[in-house]
């Protein structure tokens, strides 16, 4: 049992599920967040359409690129990604320095973001990298052989 959940752990990362999966929690953890900020009012529920917004374009913009046409597509959709995500985390970051919503689970969540920060800045990385490897070289007419 324990060797079939390491295959599936494994195939899991390999697809990419991992970090979608990651992404998709982090993103109904925000909504979850959003539901007290909204119920607090005044300038909470101000902050929750646009943290909304954009904690779940970062898992649907993951989820895209896996559809994605090509590798340059797969990128675009990755870099989308990477700069909602952003915009979630440094909206959670104002939630903790003004105290909006409850400390440790909006802490929690600036923590994730910036994981998935990390993670997805090296999927784009490592995705250009290996097109710059499968890039045929060019022989200009005149150079010599």
């Amino acid at each position: 049992m324990v060797e079939n959940n390491a295959l599936q752990h494994a195939s899991n990362y390999a697809s990419g599920q991992d970090i979608r999966d990651r992404a998709f929690e982090f993103a109904r953890r925000v909504v979850l967040l959003c539901q007290k900020l909204h119920d607090a009012g005044g300038v909470s529920r101000l902050m929750v359409p646009q943290l909304i917004a954009c904690s779940t374009a970062t898992s649907t913009q993951l989820e895209e690129a896996r559809a994605a046409e090509s590798d340059p597509d797969f990128i675009s959709k990755c870099c989308i990604s990477l700069k909602e995500c952003r915009e979630s985390w440094t909206r959670l970051r104002i939630c903790v320095s003004c105290k909006l919503g409850p400390s440790s689970e909006v802490t929690e969540l600036v923590q994730e973001g910036s994981e998935l920060i990390a993670i997805i800045n090296t999927i784009i990385r490592n995705k250009r990298s290996k097109m710059k490897l499968n890039q045929p070289r060019r022989r200009y007419l005149g150079a010599p052989s």
